[in-house]
């Protein structure tokens, strides 16, 4: 029996985003993010910006250089008097229902706004028009059914998963040229709430949407996805042409769905492909072109119907073809019978400790 061992460390952790599990509480920012000064994520330098007023500091809440942290203070609106060479402003965990015109009035230097966990239900259609610096929105929690209106130009990342978010209507990302990455998971988002040519004029690199109502992989996202998490949804196949515009996909994450049958040669269409979740699904037996990806390096098929592994399921034939070695495989809870796999089928795995496999549970 193979030894049971934590997979390898994962070869494309997102570095460019501050971590999508951390609900509750704010990513810190870094000395010079905090200040203003130049960095790489293109803060302002700090010359360019208006001296600190020091003493223009919310009632209740935590001025320090250019952060404004306003949470937990149960707040019912967002507060006045914000000094502005504000940079982050965070309104994290408290009762703002409304976004009103004149909230962030001033604050042109704004660069992140942080409302996760509040009531918010209705945005003004100019709330966010002060904001011409504004890249990182996040607005989880809340209580809102559409996209806001009007997003800022300058915005790169947008995290509005745990809304209530049925409709992503055309024409709703227009003019976000800039933008990266889109965390949309946890709304009742079905396949036919996203109208065609809802993601238009969009160069994304990141796009989660997990723990909604799809059916299916939607066929209309951007083209330029390295990332695309659809986990905890309720996809039953992958049909040959469903991920035919993804071809520039790193990750893909299809894992807690109900995934049954993926059709032959579909994973053709994502040569560049190095991580592949396909966890807790129903498929009887593993997808077939595997050994066709030659940069493919992770591959999660735990807790499936899987009974057979065959020699050729996971490597190329022959001797001498080139590919990426696997330094991730985990097979376990499936009802494969582990002693019958030959040491051969995992031939291209860096390291057998890499493999994870037997402990199948009824």
């Amino acid at each position: 029996m193979w030894p049971l061992w934590p997979l390898a460390a994962l070869p494309f952790e997102q570095k460019a985003f501050w971590d999508f599990t951390l609900d509750d509480g704010l990513p810190m920012l870094n000395d010079e993010e905090a200040s203003g000064a130049e960095t790489t994520s293109g803060i302002p330098d700090l010359d360019s910006l208006p001296p600190t007023y020091s003493a223009m500091c919310p009632f209740g809440c935590h001025c320090h250089l250019r952060v404004v942290q306003c949470s937990d203070l149960g707040l019912k609106a967002v507060p006045k008097e914000i000094s502005p060479d504000t940079t982050l402003l965070d309104l994290q965990n408290n009762d703002i229902s409304e976004l009103r015109k004149d909230d962030f009035k001033g604050l042109q230097h704004l660069y992140a706004l942080v409302l996760v966990n509040n009531k918010i239900s209705k945005i003004h259609e100019k709330a966010f028009s002060p904001l011409r610096k504004l890249q990182k929105l996040y607005i989880s929690k809340n209580h809102l059914v559409e996209i806001p209106p009007n997003l800022p130009s300058s915005l790169v990342e947008l995290r509005i998963h745990d809304n209530r978010i049925r409709k992503v209507p055309k024409g709703v990302f227009s003019g976000l040229r800039n933008m990266n990455c889109i965390e949309m998971g946890g709304n009742p988002l079905e396949n036919s709430g996203f109208e065609p040519g809802a993601f238009d004029g969009l160069k994304l690199n990141y796009l989660r949407i997990s723990e909604a109502k799809l059916t299916g992989i939607p066929k209309d996202l951007p083209e330029t996805l390295n990332e695309l998490h659809l986990d905890h949804n309720k996809i039953q196949a992958i049909e040959l042409e469903d991920l035919l515009r993804y071809s520039k996909l790193y990750r893909l994450g299809l894992g807690h769905n109900q995934i049954r049958m993926i059709e032959n040669g579909s994973l053709s269409f994502l040569p560049t492909l190095r991580e592949l979740h396909l966890d807790n699904n129903k498929l009887s037996r593993v997808p077939a072109g595997l050994p066709d990806l030659k940069l493919l390096q992770v591959v999660y098929l735990h807790t499936n119907n899987i009974t057979k592994v065959g020699v050729n399921d996971f490597c190329p034939v022959g001797f001498g073809v080139k590919r990426a070695y696997y330094n991730g495989i985990s097979l376990f809870n499936n009802p494969v019978p582990y002693w019958e796999v030959q040491p051969a089928t995992f031939r291209c795995v860096t390291d057998r400790l890499a493999i994870q496999f037997g402990n199948y549970k009824k």
